[in-house]
């Protein structure tokens, strides 16, 4: 349920209706749908009715949603959200790139895979300082180590970081370094890690579980906006089924049928999704014209000697190839849109 405001509503009129919203012990979502002002309202509904809300004089209209992922649904919110991250824009017309190794290694590799990225056009590094493997005996990270060495090499070339947490334990520590904490698809329904999320205040990529419906996936979303954060983003990146030429297989139809659901921005992982260096490129330009709002592309200079995921990495000249196409499926998308 949320509430439409009018729009001669004061910050303070609208600050008591948040206060009693909250004194039943519900949650108050606050958002601008275009030039729509709305209170979502978070929680059961016991105890709190359309008749208690509308003896504000601010409330235009009380509203019902249908959906069970209420607030990160187009019901809720019409207008596609845009997460600014220190100027940087996720969502909107604006297609953001995201690229890095699997695994942070070394320090000098996280220098120079910086400096490819953003002479590409890149504003995103991503990897992995704490890796979810499938053998516990495979590389499991740096840990803290690896944080420093991406935020170092952030700072130097002004990109914005992107690493995986797994454990509630790491929140704190990561949050030292890091802009945007991704949840990965074994912990799309880690409940606890969501909920934990939900109360801190950077952006939360979060990636599709590996056999994950687009309903659990939009509810794995909505835990993390129901527990106050409110800046996410989904990421696809193949779900299990009985093909096996492919790592997995990437839901082309899911991101479309997402950017009809939800107004939460989307980006696509094909590195993960085919699990194939040669299909990389042509699934990334064909989701991007499916709907995607960006690409995470795994590069590494010698993917052969990748301690993890070389076969799906990109090497820097192929990433750079990767690139240039970006831009011209870019400009094609955008002259559809004029049709």
């Amino acid at each position: 349920m949320y509430v439409v405001l009018n729009k001669s509503a004061t910050s303070e009129e609208i600050l008591e209706l948040k206060r009693f919203i909250q004194k039943t012990g519900h949650g108050a979502l606050e958002i601008l749908d275009g030039s729509v002002r709305k209170i979502g309202i978070m929680g059961k509904k016991e105890g709190l009715g359309k008749e208690e809300l509308k003896k504000f004089s601010i409330v235009k209209d009380v509203v019902k949603i249908g959906k069970p992922f209420k607030f990160v649904s187009r019901e809720f919110k019409k207008e596609d959200t845009v997460i600014d991250i220190k100027g940087r824009k996720i969502g909107g017309t604006d297609l953001v790139l995201m690229a890095g190794p699997c695994s942070v290694e070394s320090k000098e590799m996280m220098m120079e895979t910086a400096r490819v990225v953003k002479a590409n056009g890149g504003e995103f590094l991503r990897g992995g300082a704490f890796k979810p493997r499938t053998s516990p005996y495979d590389f499991q990270g740096l840990g803290e180590e690896g944080l420093k060495y991406m935020r170092e090499a952030c700072d130097k070339y002004n990109l914005l970081m992107v690493t995986e947490v797994m454990d509630t334990r790491d929140i704190e520590l990561i949050d030292k370094y890091t802009d945007i904490f991704q949840v990965g698809a074994r912990n799309m329904q880690n409940f606890s890690l969501l909920k934990e999320l939900g109360k801190t205040d950077k952006p939360i990529l979060l990636k599709r579980g590996l056999s994950a419906t687009i309903k659990e996936f939009l509810m794995a979303a909505e835990y993390i906006v129901a527990f106050g954060n409110e800046r996410v983003i989904l990421c696809e990146r193949g779900i299990r089924t009985f093909e096996v030429a492919t790592r997995n297989t990437v839901d082309v139809n899911g991101i479309a049928l997402l950017k009809e659901k939800s107004h939460l921005p989307i980006i696509i992982d094909a590195s993960h999704g085919t699990g194939k260096r040669s299909l990389v490129e042509p699934v990334t330009l064909g989701c991007i014209l499916a709907g995607a709002d960006g690409a995470m592309v795994e590069i590494h200079q010698n993917p052969i000697c990748a301690l993890s995921d070389g076969e799906q990495s990109l090497n820097f000249e192929e990433f750079e190839v990767l690139c240039g196409k970006l831009k011209k499926t870019i400009e094609f998308k955008e002259s559809l849109r004029c049709l």
